[in-house]
């Protein structure tokens, strides 16, 4: 099989363009038809918002969103069942694996977050940011959440990788 890079826009159709071969339609969500919503405030500090939330039918398991922090705004720790990836698209934002070094990252970042590891991530104080968060769910579930991030472990010193 040729190895080549396929834009992001058409994975995310892929399974839709199978089931085009099956005779079904692609579905296609328009910009202008997408929700957005504020992250509720149990499992963020400060103000972000999920835009464009999305799960896909099986035998798929993708779930994800368009998820925007403004400046000093986080997610609370959290696992993923079968891992996550964030695409950051816009801004500069820290995350930090519990018991690994906070580290920063910029728009044209993608992040990997294995399964079952406690994490969180966020905008810098200075700076929003915006990710593509993509994960999988596996018996209903693609996410845990945990206790918040403290002011403490959010403004610790940004660590070496």
């Amino acid at each position: 099989m040729l190895n080549v890079l396929i834009p992001i826009a058409t994975l995310a159709a892929l399974p839709a363009a199978v089931s085009a071969q099956e005779g079904r339609t692609m579905d296609i969500t328009r910009k202008a038809d997408l929700k957005t919503v504020d992250g509720p405030e149990e499992y963020f500090t400060g103000k972000a918002t999920i835009t464009g939330q999305f799960e896909r039918e099986a035998p798929s398991r993708v779930t994800g969103a368009i998820v925007h922090f403004e400046p000093g705004a986080r997610t609370a720790w959290h696992t993923h069942p079968a891992g996550q990836t964030l695409i950051v698209t816009e801004g500069v934002g820290w995350t930090q694996v519990e018991g690994g070094p906070k580290l920063e990252f910029h728009a044209g970042d993608i992040l990997w977050c294995p399964s079952e590891h406690k994490h969180w991530h966020g905008a810098t104080p200075q700076e929003g940011m915006t990710h593509i968060a993509i994960q999988e769910a596996i018996d209903g579930n693609n996410v845990t959440w945990m206790e918040k991030v403290t002011d403490e472990q959010y403004n610790a010193p940004l660590g070496k990788e």
